[in-house]
C-alpha cells in the first residue's frame, strides 16, 4: 500500500505572536505543508491560546491549509466560527463532543476535512463507528495543554494500531484516512514515529525554537532536516 507523502504542519502555538502573519508565511516559503493552529478554552485544556478571530486574520498570509485542533468542550458552537474563519481541517476530542458523528458531519458540511484527536490515554475505539466521516486521525504524543513537552514512548505502539484500524478500512473502501502526530516531534524521532504509520507531523518548538537564532527569521533547514530523515522511509 503506497504511502502519500508526508506533512510537515509547524504549529504557530511555538511562533512569535507579535509577528503572526510573517511566521506563518515564513514557515510555509521554507518548506512547510500546513499551519497547525492550537486553540485551548481553559476549560478542556488548562491553557487559553487564540481563537477563530486569528485564523480569520492570518487566513490572507498563506494559501497553505490552516489545520485547527479543537481542545475545547464543547466543540459544536464553535465549529463554525472556523470554518467561516477560513480552516480547512478542523479535528476535535471524541471527549469534547456530545454526539461525535454529529460533530464530524458539521466540520464537514462547512467544506472542512475533519478528524478526532485522541490523547494518549483516549482508547482509538471511538473511530470505529464513523470512519466514513474521518480524514484525518491525530494522536497526542504528549498530554495536552502546552508545547514544548517530550515525545511519550508509548504513542508508537498506539499509532501502529491506529495506522492498522486506517489501512483496513482503506482495503474495504479505497479511501484514504491520514495520521498525524502531535508532541514531542523533532529530528531526533521523526523517522521512527513514520515507520509507526503516520504520515503527518505536527512539530511546534522543533521548527520556531530552531529558527529563532536566524535574523530572517527563515526554517528551511530544520524543515529540510526533518524531511531527510524521513527520505529512505
Amino acid at each position: 500500500m503506497n504511502r502519500p507523502q508526508y506533512v510537515i504542519a509547524p504549529s504557530i502555538l511555538s511562533a512569535n505572536f507579535a509577528k503572526l502573519g510573517e511566521e506563518v508565511a515564513n514557515v510555509i516559503a521554507s518548506g512547510a505543508d500546513w499551519i497547525h493552529f492550537d486553540v485551548m478554552d481553559n476549560h478542556y485544556v488548562p491553557n487559553l491560546t487564540i481563537g477563530p478571530l486569528v485564523c480569520e486574520a492570518i487566513r490572507p498570509c498563506t494559501t497553505a491549509p490552516i489545520d485547527v485542533h479543537l481542545m475545547v468542550k464543547p466543540v459544536d458552537r464553535i465549529i463554525p466560527d472556523f470554518v467561516k474563519g477560513g480552516a480547512n481541517i478542523i479535528t476535535f476530542h471524541p471527549e469534547a463532543s456530545h454526539h461525535i458523528d454529529r460533530s464530524l458531519s458539521l466540520i464537514r458540511e462547512g467544506g472542512c476535512q475533519a478528524g478526532l484527536v485522541f490523547n494518549p490515554a483516549t482508547p482509538l475505539d471511538h473511530m470505529d463507528y464513523v470512519m466514513d466521516k474521518l480524514d484525518v486521525i491525530l494522536l497526542m504524543s504528549v498530554n495536552p495543554g502546552f508545547g514544548g513537552q517530550k515525545f511519550i514512548p508509548g504513542t508508537l505502539a498506539k499509532a501502529k494500531q491506529a495506522r492498522a484500524k486506517l489501512d483496513a478500512y482503506e482495503q474495504q473502501t479505497g479511501r484514504r484516512i491520514r495520521l498525524e502526530i502531535d508532541g514531542g516531534v523533532n529530528v531526533g524521532n521523526i523517522a521512527e514515529i513514520a515507520r509507526a504509520g503516520v504520515d503527518a507531523f505536527v512539530a511546534g518548538s522543533a521548527v520556531y525554537g530552531a529558527g529563532k537564532d536566524s535574523d530572517a527569521h527563515r526554517y528551511d533547514s530544520i524543515i529540510a532536516a526533518l524531511r531527510q530523515q524521513l527520505k529512505d522511509i
